[in-house]
């Protein structure tokens, strides 16, 4: 009788590992590199201006092309009612307000009357390089005109070298590239710039929920 057993674990044991690969980690998007305001509710939050990213890169594109996928990936969220502003805009060159500095409440105050937003969000593309492997950083911040509060913050780099990084391009690109993208599938997401910065800001926009106070 233990032979007959053992007979016939050794003939199921091939299937037992092929099950092992269907499951994979869930890899969620990046949860330690953000903060989000406990005492905020995004949903009260009417109208955001995304300002043109500022560029630390020697690619003076890619603030632009990052700058686009963010209001894309956000405008899905459909968290609040969005507009870019460009670097080169009249408006906000007359504000000459640095990305990283910290406003007063008359700066907010002005920014809003000029503006006309409830909250703006800036920041800068920290790191840029396409090879030898594709690598962005990026440094940004929410913050609300109504009353010069943080609403989130987030400062991350994301590298397609890295592990977590990789399984995560993975799991984003089951879910949102859908199929069509053959022979290269995932691996078009580290070889394309466009693809990457798409990654990029599906992940940054992830991060941003409605949380409503005491929950």
């Amino acid at each position: 009788m233990n032979n007959t057993r053992t007979g016939l674990l050794l003939l199921l044991l091939p299937f037992f590992l092929s099950c092992c690969h269907i499951y994979e980690p869930m890899i969620l998007p990046m949860a330690n590199y953000y903060y989000l305001n406990p005492d905020k509710d995004l949903s009260t939050v009417g109208r955001v201006a995304i300002v043109e990213l500022d560029n630390d890169s020697t690619y003076p594109q890619i603030s632009t092309d990052i700058t686009d996928a963010l209001f894309q990936a956000l405008q899905k969220k459909q968290l609040f009612g969005l507009t870019v502003i460009r670097q080169d805009d009249p408006l906000w060159r007359s504000l000459q307000l640095d990305a990283d500095s910290t406003y007063t409440l008359e700066q907010l105050s002005t920014i809003r009357k000029t503006l006309k937003y409830d909250a703006v969000l800036t920041g800068t593309v920290t790191r840029y390089q396409p090879y030898p492997h594709m690598t962005v950083g990026l440094r940004l911040k929410l913050v609300d005109l109504r009353d010069g509060q943080l609403l989130w913050a987030l400062e991350q780099i994301w590298d397609s070298a890295d592990k977590t990084t990789e399984y995560r391009i993975k799991s984003f690109f089951r879910s949102q590239m859908r199929s069509g993208f053959e022979p290269l599938g995932e691996r078009l997401t580290i070889l394309s710039p466009l693809k990457f910065t798409k990654f990029v800001a599906y992940e940054v926009a992830e991060t941003l929920r409605v949380k409503k106070i005491g929950l």
